[in-house]
């Protein structure tokens, strides 16, 4: 039996019912519209927006504006959800902080805020040197605030949909392609000859021979180690993030969580010296890497890799980049992008070409099989 509908917008039709929520000062009804794809969906959201206003979650409800709603969001929604990671929740902080709470938008009523506006926020923000990437990180945060908006009938259309980011191509990729620093072979052994006997050498060696990132190396616990297959499967990770009490009340806390995609989910083989190197390993429980039997804090690993790569006179490369080196040996030794992309628990190949810069000698011998065709 087909869905009874009474209102269309854009193409797209609705049952719309219209509910008394409250009254003004002077007594008079204020009416709100519901939506749904039925006239029973539409009751039940009005039904709860009623009752949310009885249970106090929902104020000023005949002039809500973005800062405080989106607040409310972030701080009464999203804060104590198990659904979201504490590392999530932090980045939505920030964007709370840096870009809704100081913009213009700031006290504009969610009912009167559409592409437009938003376009122009975004195009002004280009203007002020905010990045391609800086906005689109706004704009995907934003774009699930309002899908919430809509779930909550603050709003019928999400007003991030098909708004333009500006941003030269050319230079996101090369700024993109710059992020890709690499150790060469010879830094390679510099490190490996400063490393001998140290307490961090199986640390680094084992990331130089994973491509691990740097929480999921952190992670790494033993019961994911497989000495026997040669290989680790990574199912965790560690990241040092704030954790809110509430708006003013912060701290940083180690967080053990699931790792960075699907994707990311992945077993990884060792190869046969790493192996070597790790059954020499007498604790073989809990943490592979640990400092007082906590998990390595990220902070004692940066002022570590900063001190080794002066000491080998290197010039500083980020941590990182011992993930870039893995992914460029690989794609450099003949090695498929798709695999690489695999054992790099990339979601889409598109970020394993990044790696395909470093490998310009390869192009050139790829290109030199061709050379007997055009021999005299």
């Amino acid at each position: 039996m087909a869905k009874k509908t009474n209102f269309e917008v854009n193409g797209k039709e609705y049952y719309r019912l219209t509910k008394t929520i409250g009254h003004k000062a002077d007594g008079s009804p204020i009416r709100k519209p519901f939506y749904g794809s039925c006239k029973s969906e539409a009751e039940e959201k009005a039904d709860k927006y009623i009752n949310d206003i009885k249970n106090g979650l929902i104020t000023n409800y005949d002039d809500v504006i973005l800062v405080d709603l989106f607040h409310s969001w972030l701080f009464d929604f999203l804060h104590n959800s198990s659904k979201i990671k504490p590392s999530t929740f932090e980045r939505y902080e920030g964007i709370y902080r840096n870009y809704i709470k100081p913009s213009d938008l700031a006290g504009e009523k969610i009912s009167n805020i559409n592409n437009l506006k938003i376009q122009k926020y975004y195009n002004e923000l280009s203007k002020n040197s905010y990045s391609y990437s800086q906005i689109k990180t706004l704009n995907k945060v934003l774009k699930t605030f309002f899908n919430w908006c809509i779930d909550n009938n603050y709003a019928l259309k999400n007003p991030c949909i098909k708004v333009n980011i500006k941003g030269d191509k050319n230079i996101i990729i090369n700024d993109s392609s710059k992020e890709v620093e690499i150790f060469s072979e010879e830094e390679i052994q510099k490190i490996k000859k400063a490393l001998i006997g140290h307490k961090y050498e199986l640390l680094i060696i084992l990331d130089f021979a994973t491509g691990l990132r740097q929480g999921e190396l952190l992670g790494l616990d033993w019961k994911y180690i497989d000495l026997e297959n040669k290989n680790i499967k990574i199912a965790q990770t560690i990241k040092e993030v704030y954790v809110y009490n509430s708006e003013n009340d912060k701290h940083i806390e180690s967080i053990l969580q699931a790792p960075k995609t699907v994707n990311s989910i992945r077993s990884i083989p060792i190869p046969d010296a790493i192996v070597e190197k790790l059954k020499k390993v007498e604790q073989k429980s809990g943490f592979l890497f640990t400092h007082n039997d906590q998990p390595i804090k990220a902070k004692r690993i940066f002022d570590f890799w900063k001190k080794l790569l002066n000491d080998c006179d290197i010039k500083y490369k980020k941590f990182h980049s011992i993930r870039h080196t893995y992914a460029s040996m690989l794609l450099k030794n003949g090695v498929d992008i798709e695999t690489v992309a695999e054992l790099m628990g990339h979601s889409a190949i598109a970020i394993t070409q990044l790696y395909l810069h470093s490998s310009d000698n390869q192009k050139e011998l790829a290109v030199k099989t061709l050379n007997h065709l055009f021999e005299n």
